[in-house]
């Protein structure tokens, strides 16, 4: 982890503010004054600020069921950030709480959705971890519930799993996996994250995504109402942290 990073996690002091008490050496990373940003630091190092042993706040995940119209941002544009529901939650308004999300520039999305997309979304301040669910290397699967414009028949299926030709790729997606729920609509279980991948695969076969939700991302299912978020367990986080886990 980079310096700054470590002295953001480790105190209330903003990112100007931890730049400033670097380069002006109140800083020691194991006795030895440190003035550059970023340098790296690891768990076994012994951070001070001015004979203070600094330690990093652990690390947060959270689930959220993103509602419409919100986006997967750190900042508001058109449309609000997802992240100002985490100070709304009406199941999680409590000050210790919110005191524990007052940082909130930290966190990230793990797994982004569309405005107009709703479900599950993975929120954290581990980068490592959100490696582990977004790489297209470590297969985890993504489940959403798709309603399309036009019926779905048994050749688009083995075309699913075959692969399909995106427009602008040169390679096939990776085989997914289409259960039919109604002629038109299906559960669609991939393991990649292309741009906009759902809506152009059904595209490449001449339908239309109508409604797009996700459900499951690997061993985690959605089980929240809409606009509210929760803490993950212990065994949902190390489920990331162990590809043979990721179901």
């Amino acid at each position: 982890m980079r310096l700054d990073k470590f002295i953001c996690k480790s105190t209330q002091l903003t990112k100007q503010q931890v730049i400033t008490a670097i380069e002006s050496g109140e800083i020691t990373v194991n006795e030895q004054v440190i003035k550059s940003v970023t340098t790296q630091v690891h768990e076994n190092n012994v951070i001070q600020r001015q004979n203070q042993v600094l330690t990093a706040r652990p690390f947060r995940y959270l689930l959220l069921h993103k509602p419409v119209n919100f986006i997967c941002s750190n900042v508001d544009d058109i449309y609000p950030s997802v992240l100002n529901l985490l100070n709304y939650s009406s199941k999680n308004r409590n000050a210790q709480v919110v005191q524990n999300l007052e940082l909130v520039s930290e966190l990230h999305i793990a797994g982004r959705l569309d405005a107009d997309t709703t479900g599950l979304i993975l929120i954290t301040d581990d980068g490592r971890w959100t490696f582990n669910i977004t790489s297209p290397n470590n297969g985890c699967k993504k489940v959403y519930r798709v309603g399309l414009s036009r019926q779905i028949n048994h050749e688009v299926i083995k075309r699913f799993e075959q692969g399909i030709q995106l427009q602008g790729e040169n390679n096939l997606t990776l085989p997914a996996c289409l259960e039919m729920i109604s002629d038109t609509e299906v559960l669609l279980t991939i393991t990649e994250g292309k741009f906009h991948q759902v809506k152009r695969m059904f595209a490449a076969v001449g339908n239309r995504v109508l409604s797009l939700h996700r459900e499951q991302i690997g061993a985690i299912k959605l089980d929240v109402e809409v606009g509210d978020w929760r803490y993950l367990t212990e065994h949902e986080i190390l489920s990331f942290h162990k590809q043979s886990n990721i179901s």
